[in-house]
């Protein structure tokens, strides 16, 4: 991971500890907890507003900002990139394809396969959940491979490889073969003894847009992941 000089707390912006930033993008690791973009609920708390406030450095009148490239859901940590330039933001889009995802989870129950692929057609319904499909003219295909790397008689820690990048992907494909992942009240089940969902971003490999390096970021696992496979 390339190294940069860290920059202070009282600096970063608050919910999203900045690993990486350049005049090209900005890289970081999202707390649990806080959106990404805006949504019908919430407009002004998210991560993507705390960034423009950070490349504006306190000016009311700068007009800089930042441009997404991805999303995290609410409840997933972990490593989310950002654009400083429209330039940027098309060439990280238009090269998601050859980028690589890696997240951990810790879902309930033990697989019958301890590594596969999960694929489905995926769809959104009017109340914004997603679904797996067999309706191949409506829904995206989708494709999720994992890896459990730790098990205990309640639950697994999974590597994931995310093939495809469909909203709610990783959470719909566990939920489909039987193994919510931890703390999904959406998606499975939860209770209160769970804090958080346990999904987390936890590497991604891209091209930079501007000198063509191929860089990768990594962040540690969450120690609830831990607690949680004791």
């Amino acid at each position: 991971m390339p190294k940069i000089n860290k920059i202070p707390k009282r600096h970063q912006p608050k919910g999203y500890e900045i690993l990486y930033e350049d005049q090209d993008i900005l890289v970081g690791n999202k707390a649990p907890g806080f959106l990404t973009v805006g949504a019908m609920w919430e407009r002004v708390n998210t991560i993507h507003n705390a960034l423009n406030q950070y490349v504006r450095k306190g000016n009311a009148r700068s007009r800089k900002c930042v441009y997404v490239v991805h999303r995290l859901d609410q409840a997933t940590s972990g490593v989310l990139i950002f654009a400083k330039t429209e330039s940027a933001q098309i060439f990280l889009k238009d090269n998601w394809s050859s980028t690589n995802k890696i997240y951990y989870a810790v879902v309930h129950g033990r697989l019958a396969q301890r590594s596969g692929t999960i694929s489905s057609y995926l769809v959104e319904d009017d109340e914004y959940v997603m679904h797996s499909t067999n309706d191949s003219d409506n829904g995206k295909m989708s494709h999720t491979a994992y890896t459990a790397v730790k098990e205990t008689a309640k639950f697994s820690l999974l590597k994931i490889d995310l093939l495809t990048g469909r909203k709610n992907q990783i959470r719909v494909h566990m939920a489909d073969c039987g193994h919510p992942i931890v703390g999904d009240a959406k998606y499975g089940r939860s209770s209160a003894k769970e804090k958080r969902l346990a999904l987390h971003s936890q590497s991604i490999s891209f091209t930079h847009p501007f000198n063509g390096k191929r860089l990768t970021f990594e962040t540690k696992i969450p120690e609830y992941f831990d607690t949680l496979m004791k």
